[in-house]
């Protein structure tokens, strides 16, 4: 029997690995884990989701749709910038406090990357009164919206919104790897935005390869595609 999987795009990189090493025939289909939520709602068929974040997966396990849900990694958030931008003398608070640049996002509520990003402006706005609120009206939301261009196959949003000269800087996970062109701030502690992957098994057929993802192999290829270890329970 051949798994149906529904998987968030950011692990589109790392998931032919995981594949592999599950060596179990996978069918996978990637996209913003919002919009796949509303799809598996809907009634398209899925044995495995793959969420970047537990509250879909939880909510399918609410409703009915799934028969357990469980994390399975994490991932962070962090500014992918024009490489003529990475300054020592620019700070990622002084570049996103700049009015000339382009600040790109992707959607909030259809992807959980969207989400992420409200939740660091929410911190930056506890910390600067006014900053925070003023992100938030200036972030073009160009990816992960039901209406959103599709990022070509092989391409970062990162890369495709930067060298594509849509933006200047890009909100998205750290996980994926730096471009050519494009140089990478990490966002510190007191603000950061953790990222938790949950998956939920709608069909038992796919407790194994749900079981799988927490294995150690598994979790050493998570680690290696720049997701961050498994937090203790």
């Amino acid at each position: 029997m051949t798994l149906s999987v529904l998987a968030a795009g950011s692990l589109r990189a790392v998931w032919p690995k995981i594949a592999a090493a599950y060596g179990q025939a996978v069918t996978v289909k990637f996209g913003p884990a919002g919009l796949l939520y509303e799809r598996i709602r809907q009634g398209e068929h899925c044995d495995l989701f793959l969420s970047a974040n537990i509250a879909h997966p939880q909510a399918l396990l609410l409703a009915g749709y799934a028969f357990e849900s469980g994390i399975f990694t994490h991932n962070e958030l962090c500014l992918s910038i024009r490489e003529r931008l990475a300054t020592p003398e620019r700070s990622w608070l002084d570049l996103l406090s700049d009015a000339a640049l382009r600040i790109a996002t992707s959607t909030p509520i259809s992807d959980p990357s969207g989400d992420y990003t409200w939740q660091l402006f929410e911190r930056i706005e506890q910390q600067h009164p006014g900053f925070g609120e003023s992100l938030k009206q200036r972030a073009l939301q160009l990816v992960g919206g039901p209406n959103s261009p599709t990022v070509p196959t092989g391409q970062s949003a990162a890369s495709w919104l930067l060298n594509g000269d849509r933006a200047d800087i890009f909100i998205g996970y750290q996980s994926y790897a730096a471009q050519p062109g494009i140089a990478v701030l990490a966002i510190p502690t007191p603000f950061q935005i953790r990222a938790d992957y949950a998956f939920a098994v709608c069909n038992a057929n796919a407790r194994p390869l749900a079981a799988f993802l927490l294995s150690a192999q598994a979790q050493t290829i998570l680690q290696k595609g720049g997701f961050l270890p498994l937090a203790p329970s």
